[in-house]
């Protein structure tokens, strides 16, 4: 599971898709995006990925599992 901030989604998971994204990502081949939450400002987004890499894996899953309880792959377009 990756947690990251961008200020550009649509460029991050493409990024991500072709294998320049983060190092963690490359690794484990992450390229389904599944969640996210969008921010007015960075200072929040950024505040917010801190909260969440601090969270345990399974508090994770639950908040992803509320809006998206199949697991689908979210396009971004």
């Amino acid at each position: 599971m990756y947690v990251g901030y961008t200020d550009n989604l649509k460029r991050r998971v493409l990024q991500h898709k072709q294998g320049s994204g983060a190092l963690f990502t490359k690794k484990y081949n992450i390229v389904d995006l599944i969640f996210y939450e969008g921010y007015d400002n960075s200072k929040e987004a950024r505040n917010r990925e801190r909260q969440l890499k601090n969270w345990h894996k399974e508090w994770k899953w639950n908040l992803i599992r509320e809006s998206n309880p199949k697991l689908e792959t979210i396009e971004i377009n």
